[in-house]
């Protein structure tokens, strides 16, 4: 039976540790000089070397450039047919390039595209440009986003990743940014492309994360290559509706960045696994009101999470409800009434119980009314 108060429910346990053979990294799986494996829904960090050191990361920079554009999109400031004309800053870049002339017109939609699967710096100024006004603006704003989602290692200095002084990030706030992005479902339509071609067929396209076609599960999502940052990768896969982002960041080839991604995608897979959070079956579907027009409301709770636990550990899940015996009225639709919250060795989430409608207080006025109603529709 459901108590009303603090109670603890034990609502799961996963595997003991006899059951799962468990697959270590060790120091020669992961030689790159930063990395960060991090479970996409919840952001729990499962693996972690000098994560907060920094270093440049090439065009993994482009994650947070294409975040910016999405959100514009979000925002009907930016839709894939809108034509963008490249300017002449944005035809001047040099590296991985489409190779746009100034006023070449081409779609937000093949410039998302070309600056996904072949890392086109050009393509990636020309939509900071579409966005912002100028790439200044629009790194400064790529600054305030890294600030809002705590990224406390970075400072983007251009848009696209080519080395500059002073631009640089870390191996744990490159997995923030693309937790960020992988929000945005649309960006796999992109990440996913092998071969494409752009201007009719005369420009081919051809993805620079080789784990296209060497990994089981993989999603994304963004490799960077210069003198400065090495070889890096943010590489994203998803098995068993759990989702994965593997940082690997100063590599010294791409064979190794591509493999040390892997292995730590890897080893997430084969130790750990995700549990769905439910709302228990016996919590009340009402709380009883003092003072209302009616004695009662109905509750709702939205758990719409989970928890990330290993597969060779026995941790149990525990959710507390704390819920009063009643609310005095007036109650509003959403109001908060209580609070659900699970646990699960340092991992907590708590979620509202709220109030599925009105309720008004007892006043001569609400009682006339009632009492009037009631008999006009008889």
């Amino acid at each position: 039976m459901f108590k009303r108060g603090m109670l603890s429910l034990i609502l799961a346990a996963v595997m003991l540790c006899a059951a799962v053979p468990v697959h270590a990294l060790d120091e020669n799986s992961v030689t790159a000089p930063a990395a960060v494996l991090m479970e996409a829904r919840t952001g729990k960090i499962l693996y972690e070397k000098n994560a907060h050191e920094q270093r440049p990361c090439a065009s993994v920079t482009k994650v947070m450039t294409l975040l910016l554009v999405f959100e514009a999109m979000d925002r009907g400031e930016l839709s894939p047919d809108t034509m963008i004309s490249a300017s002449e800053h944005a035809a001047s870049m040099g590296g991985s390039d489409i190779w746009l002339e100034p006023g070449e017109t081409m779609s937000a939609d093949d410039m998302i595209k070309a600056t996904v699967v072949a890392s086109a710096n050009d393509a990636a100024v020309a939509l900071a440009e579409q966005v912002s006004g100028s790439e200044e603006a629009f790194v400064e704003r790529m600054n305030e986003r890294a600030s809002e989602l705590g990224m406390n290692d970075t400072v983007f200095k251009n848009c696209n990743g080519l080395d500059e002084e002073g631009h640089v990030t870390s191996a744990h706030d490159v997995a923030v940014m693309s937790r960020e992005l992988t929000k945005h479902g649309k960006i796999f339509d992109y990440t996913s492309i092998w071969i494409d071609y752009l201007r009719g067929g005369k420009t081919q396209l051809v993805n620079t994360n080789k784990l296209l076609k060497t990994y089981k599960g993989i999603t994304g999502l963004k490799t960077g290559t210069t003198d400065d940052a090495g070889c890096c990768i943010s590489a994203t896969a998803t098995r068993d509706g759990m989702s994965l982002i593997g940082v690997v960041l100063g590599c010294d080839n791409g064979k190794k960045r591509f493999a040390e991604a892997a292995a730590l995608l890897d080893y997430g897979f084969a130790n750990y696994s995700v549990k769905e959070l439910t709302v228990p079956e016996d919590m009340p579907v009402s709380i009883g009101v003092n003072n209302g027009m009616r004695d009662s409301v109905g509750l709702s709770c939205k758990v719409d999470s989970g928890f990330v636990t290993g597969k060779a550990t026995s941790d149990e899940i525990i959710c507390d409800a704390d819920l009063p015996e009643s609310v005095d009225a007036p109650v509003q639709k959403g109001q908060v009434v209580g609070r659900l919250s699970f646990t699960s060795g340092d991992q907590k989430r708590d979620f509202d119980i709220t109030a599925d409608e009105d309720v008004e207080q007892i006043s001569f006025g609400a009682v006339f009314n009632k009492a009037l109603n009631s008999l006009l529709a008889l």
